[in-house]
């Protein structure tokens, strides 16, 4: 029996049980971020109200699509060893940087991750990831979800770029420092969106009001991201922008290296056993 493996192979794939999952918890998960926005003021409804239904509705999805996606792939135990290592180094990163400008460096792992196992793994990883730390730090919590699945997408999203074929080298790396710093402040921006709602009411000038029309939501909520966490995703924008110009290329080859050697996607082959010698 022998197995060839393929240089370009990813630990987890998507196949269509995994993408009907992901689809699924992925629209619900934006209806989750911003129904609020489209709320009566007469209802009440805000995510200070909706948190622990939501919490309650968007963990057992998140938890179907990584049945989904094992159940499409065949994880084995390679590829389950690889996610818990690289779930706990995140994890263990996170930390590293909290209350410090921003500054967390777990997400240029993600970034790498990602781009390296494929878009699969990639949301598998972000999701398992903030679990991980959130039980590791206490910050478990109604928000957690939310922060599971802003990490699975931004994990995913490195996945999805032009494919290691097209680009290597530097090109390789401006173009992961630029997602980067790009998906850095969309996950500000997104998890901004779930907190915003919490101060709903407040007489504030960039707090939310729930049954104004969106656009002028839209307007104050710009300001608040201004306001309160520019700074921060500035940070973590350019630490992530930082490391991978500076020790992406070694990770990833690193990475690649692991992955070739575990040989996911190989093909068993089996072959006739040797006659006796003459």
């Amino acid at each position: 029996m022998s197995a060839t493996p393929d240089p370009q192979a990813r630990a987890v794939r998507l196949g269509p049980r995994s993408v009907a999952a992901l689809a699924l918890v992925s629209a619900i998960g934006v209806i989750a971020f911003g129904w609020p926005l489209l709320a009566d003021s007469a209802s009440g409804l805000a995510h200070s109200q909706d948190a622990p239904w939501l919490f309650a509705v968007l963990l057992p999805l998140l938890v179907a699509v990584v049945v989904a996606t094992i159940a499409d792939s065949g994880l084995d135990a390679k590829a389950v060893a690889m996610l818990g290592v690289l779930a706990a180094v995140g994890a263990a990163m996170r930390p590293l940087g909290a209350g410090t400008a921003g500054l967390e460096p777990m997400f240029f792992l993600m970034v790498l991750s990602g781009r390296v196992l494929g878009p699969g793994f990639g949301f598998v990883l972000g999701a398992v990831t903030m679990f991980a730390s959130a039980l590791l730090t206490g910050g478990v919590g109604p928000w957690m979800p939310f922060q599971m699945l802003s990490m699975g997408w931004f994990t995913m999203g490195a996945g999805l770029l032009p494919g290691p074929d097209r680009l290597r080298g530097r090109g390789e790396s401006l173009m992961l420092a630029a997602y980067g710093a790009l998906a850095a402040f969309a996950y500000g921006t997104i998890m901004n969106l779930q907190g915003w709602t919490y101060i709903g009411g407040l007489s504030s000038g960039i707090s939310f009001r729930p049954g104004d029309p969106v656009h002028e939501n839209l307007v104050r909520f710009l300001a608040y991201c201004a306001a309160t966490s520019f700074g921060w995703d500035l940070g973590r924008a350019v630490l992530t922008v930082v490391l991978t110009l500076t020790i992406g290329a070694t990770v990833l080859k690193a990475l690649r290296r692991a992955t070739r050697r575990a040989a996911f996607d190989a093909e068993v082959a089996f072959e006739e056993p040797a006659g006796p010698a003459r």
